[in-house]
């Protein structure tokens, strides 16, 4: 197939290079190698055609290579992320601000949301159960579902609809206006005040909101169980306390945790490495709550399995 392409010898010689290249700069710069290599190798041979179908960015070669140059920013902006959450100066006091703001923004929406899903949630597994006769089984089936996936899904979608696109436009709206680069000339090390403070902040915060978020779902569950048959609250917390281990409490708050930091780190890239202009403001927005929500849901996945081998 290469022959018939007469790629062969070229193919060859960029592959010697970029294995040159892993060999002396390590596995990421070789990455990137390979792209941007493999990206001038193919580009002038598909650009004529792919331009005929309308745009260029029908051809797959662009896509591809589109796809995994922006893998590698991503892994490149966690790897200085670490690199730098553990180097000193830190910037606590931002930290506490961002923590103040992540907890001031969310608080009214997770506790009016929560509370109307505990009440959902039982008032849909009320009938269910009560027609096998199982009603009594009603506070540990909501209790774990509330603990193990609900509550923190619930957290984790408003975080990154609320939270995502404001990290992302801010970011981006001072990367649009070169707030970003005024700050690197001054040497106030912008990576840190701007990403570290923002991701550590979301990180630590949503293990928090989670929490108060179960215990409003279910204060609202056990309105509604009370209205069905006047449970009263020690027999329901017994119950609930009962149903609940500490392998879900703790899955709970990892699984959180994680998606704090897959929220912040998301939204931030897509605001610090957004495009010039008004709607690179929007974009950037745009993609911090779609991508954020996406991970949400892998992370759930994975978590899900892992404690399923647990089990």
């Amino acid at each position: 197939m290469l022959q018939i392409l007469g790629l062969s010898t070229e193919i060859r010689s960029y592959t010697n290079a970029c294995v040159y290249y892993f060999l002396h700069c390590g596995m990421l710069g070789a990455y990137k190698t390979v792209v941007n290599t493999y990206q001038g190798l193919f580009t002038h041979r598909y650009f004529l055609a792919c331009s005929y179908s309308g745009s260029v960015y029908n051809c797959p070669c662009m896509f591809l290579t589109k796809t995994l140059l922006t893998s590698a920013d991503i892994f490149t902006f966690i790897k200085d992320f670490f690199k730098r959450a553990f180097v000193p100066p830190f910037e606590g006091r931002e930290i506490v601000n961002q923590c103040f703001s992540i907890g001031n923004k969310s608080f009214f929406l997770i506790t009016f949301t929560s509370f109307l899903a505990g009440v959902v949630f039982t008032k849909q597994s009320q009938p269910s159960l009560a027609s096998f006769g199982a009603e009594s089984w009603l506070p540990s089936l909501v209790s774990q579902a509330v603990v193990r996936s609900l509550g923190p899904l619930i957290t984790g979608l408003i975080c990154a609809g609320k939270l995502g696109s404001n990290m992302g436009a801010e970011l981006g709206s001072m990367q649009v206006t070169e707030q970003i680069d005024a700050m690197e000339v001054s040497g106030t090390r912008p990576f840190s005040y701007l990403v570290v403070s923002r991701v550590v902040a979301a990180t630590l915060m949503l293990p928090l909101l989670v929490i108060y978020s179960d215990g409003v779902a279910l204060l609202g569950s056990y309105v509604m169980i009370s209205s069905f048959n006047d449970t009263g609250i020690l027999l329901y917390l017994n119950e609930v306390s009962a149903a609940i281990t500490y392998l879900d409490i703790f899955a709970s708050l990892i699984k959180s945790a994680l998606f704090g930091f897959a929220i912040s780190i998301i939204s931030c890239f897509a605001g610090y490495h957004s495009d010039k202009g008004t709607a690179g403001v929007g974009k950037a927005a745009n993609t911090a709550v779609v991508v954020s929500m996406f991970f949400i849901f892998i992370i759930d996945l994975i978590m899900l399995q892992f404690l399923n081998f647990l089990r």
